[in-house]
């Protein structure tokens, strides 16, 4: 969890990464360390997933609202 200090611009957290053993998932252990991560933030809390990022649907059950699209710029091309 990062504190982004914008708070009057945007939400005063992201959730930068969770990551759950892959021989671990599908026991809940993602969805407790969310709600520890937002039990223990200070204020509202975003974070970035892909449409398509199974984890998308766990983090709805949570509260989690899509409201923004990311767009991206790439000097790669």
């Amino acid at each position: 969890m990062n504190r982004t200090g914008m708070s009057r611009y945007i939400p005063e957290n992201i959730l930068v990464y969770v990551a759950v053993d892959p021989n671990l998932r599908g026991k809940g252990l993602g969805g407790k360390i969310i709600s520890k991560a937002l039990e223990l933030a200070d204020g509202n809390t975003a974070l970035h997933v892909e449409y398509d990022n199974p984890a998308k649907r766990l983090y709805e059950r949570l509260g989690f609202k899509s409201k923004y699209a990311e767009m991206r710029f790439s000097k790669d091309g």
